[in-house]
């Protein structure tokens, strides 16, 4: 069955890619700031999540659904497409990125400062992040936009040369559903919006 499970984080964390190593992590502000440090089974850069900021849902479809595609440049199109609709729906100019990912500078270490496929843009500025993983019974994809979109903590966390000048970069390279779609937009526009075909389970955590 296709599901639907919108995430919400009850304390801050720092969420790493797959793949990435535990040492981009300056671990002593992250003890000093309360903040866990844990690791999401897709890829991708790392995301700070605090107070039901991002928005975060996590969509599974089994294969075999209609919306099931075995190329995993095209099969996050349909989930950048859902995200871009409901935004649209809130007055945001919005495109979907259609293609494999596109190096940016820090794109390896941050989300937010890449491009991958099925990803949502205004202008230059990413909007929504996603995520793939992939098993015999079907896909996960992690999908999240910031509300508002301030890089300064998430750069604090990181090990880096510099960082004020990492969280100014990365102030011009996204953007919040705030900014692009007003206050109001959230889950319930977002929920309204999911493809038709077989029923969604949908879960709040």
């Amino acid at each position: 069955m296709r599901r639907a499970d919108v995430r919400r984080a009850d304390r801050p964390a720092l969420v790493l890619g797959s793949t990435q190593p535990p040492t981009v992590v300056d671990a002593a502000a992250a003890a000093a700031g309360g903040v866990e440090v844990v690791r999401r089974r897709s890829g991708g850069g790392a995301v700070l999540v605090s107070g039901g900021d991002p928005l975060w849902v996590d969509l599974w479809l089994p294969r075999g659904d209609p919306l099931w595609l075995d190329d995993v440049v095209a099969a996050a199109r349909w989930v950048g497409e859902w995200w871009a609709s409901a935004l649209r729906e809130a007055g945001a100019e919005v495109a979907v990125h259609d293609g494999p990912s596109a190096l940016r500078p820090w794109s390896k270490l941050i989300c937010f400062a890449g491009l991958g496929p099925g990803e949502v843009v205004a202008g230059w500025r990413k909007v929504v992040g996603v995520a793939q993983w992939r098993c015999r019974q079907g896909a996960l994809f992690s999908t999240c936009a910031y509300r508002r979109w301030d890089p300064r903590p998430l750069a604090d966390l990181l090990v880096v040369p510099d960082r004020p000048g990492l969280a100014d970069h990365l102030a011009t390279v996204a953007a919040g559903t705030a900014e692009v779609a007003g206050p109001s937009f959230g889950a319930a526009l977002l929920l309204d919006r999911l493809p038709p075909g077989p029923t969604w389970e949908i879960t709040t955590a």
